[in-house]
């Protein structure tokens, strides 16, 4: 989804007006800044970023200001029942307020922190759906892409610790317990969810999950075989994580691939992109060798014969080397060729 990106608030937040001059500080001004959460934002298309701003001065601040920070504090907390009542209180003052239609989206979610264990897949289904097309885009349009990453982290782990009893489904694998822990950035977790499914290393989206996880608790060396698996168990997944990651290393890897490796254009190439990456980069070999066995596809065997080419250059055996290299020309010609280029 620790190596988590942080990202930079997308909206302005409440700039309190400066101090007419010759005006004392007194008052609540007096006693200096504190940090508290973004007001909701007056308008739905603009975003209030949760940056620190000065202790609110009834006498010098709007209203619907006040009243907008303290729902916000309160949804914040996930305080039902202040919520609420800031929310009523903001209704009976200002009715047109458009923060008011994100703001009953955002309190209705609330309900979604309780620990009640969800009984069935398609109640994940349901709470998922209505978090990505509902709630997200409300909490960010009235908290900020900062305090909306903040609040929606803890809301995907309350969904994960509800689905946390259901079995891993092969049909809708998206509804398991690891892909919401995920989103909610607790790779740790997404860990040993994993690892409760059954021989999940040969079933390509908890092989992607995990990949994901340990690069993201890791980094790009120690989850390059767990990258490695997943191209030959499923290319296109491998592709869509593999291009996802904020690896620049990895990247310029991948355009390089793309450029050179002969292959037949289509989704089934990235399959020879850990064959290929020895080519490129064959001091990778050594974090390579715990890379589980897959289906035997022609892919996989030329990323062993890469490894016992390789094996077999440092031992200077060349009798076997030439065998070996006659083996590699037949098996997949546009991977001779790469392989042969520094040769």
């Amino acid at each position: 989804m620790a190596r988590a990106d942080p990202r930079s608030p997308g909206g302005a937040g409440f700039v309190p007006p400066a101090v007419p001059p010759g005006r004392p500080r007194t008052g609540a001004r007096a006693l200096g800044p504190r940090n508290i959460p973004a007001p909701l934002a007056p308008g739905r298309g603009r975003a209030t970023a949760a940056v620190p701003i000065m202790q609110l001065d009834i006498f010098e601040h709007s209203r619907d200001v006040v009243l907008r920070n303290e729902l916000a504090q309160a949804l914040q907390r996930c305080d039902t029942q202040a919520a609420e009542s800031a929310r009523q209180a903001l209704a009976a003052e200002y009715p047109e307020d458009p923060a008011l239609v994100d703001a009953a989206t955002l309190l209705e979610s609330l309900s979604y922190f309780n620990a009640a264990p969800f009984a069935a897949p398609a109640q994940v289904q349901q709470a998922r759906e209505r978090v990505e097309k509902h709630v997200a885009p409300a909490a960010r349009r009235q908290l900020g892409d900062a305090a909306a990453d903040r609040w929606l982290s803890t809301l995907w782990a309350s969904l994960a610790r509800r689905a946390s009893q259901l079995p891993y489904c092969r049909e809708d694998p998206q509804f398991h317990c690891a892909e919401l822990w995920l989103r909610a950035g607790e790779w740790e977790a997404a860990v040993e969810a994993i690892e409760r499914i059954e021989s999940w290393w040969r079933i390509p989206a908890p092989l992607a999950w995990m990949a994901r996880a340990r690069w993201q608790i890791s980094g790009f060396d120690l989850a390059l075989s767990l990258l490695v698996e997943l191209a030959w168990v499923s290319p296109r997944r491998f592709e869509e994580l593999a291009r996802s990651l904020q690896d620049r290393a990895l990247r310029a890897l991948l355009r390089r691939f793309d450029a050179d490796f002969e292959g037949g254009g289509d989704s089934d190439d990235a399959a020879w992109f850990p064959a290929w990456l020895l080519t490129e980069q064959p001091r990778l070999s050594e974090l390579l060798v715990g890379a589980r066995p897959s289906r035997g596809s022609a892919a996989e065997q030329g990323w062993q014969l890469m490894m016992t080419l390789l094996s077999l250059e440092r031992q200077g055996r060349h009798a076997e080397l030439i065998e070996h290299r006659r083996r590699l020309k037949g098996l997949h010609e546009g991977l001779y060729r790469s392989y042969m280029k520094s040769r």
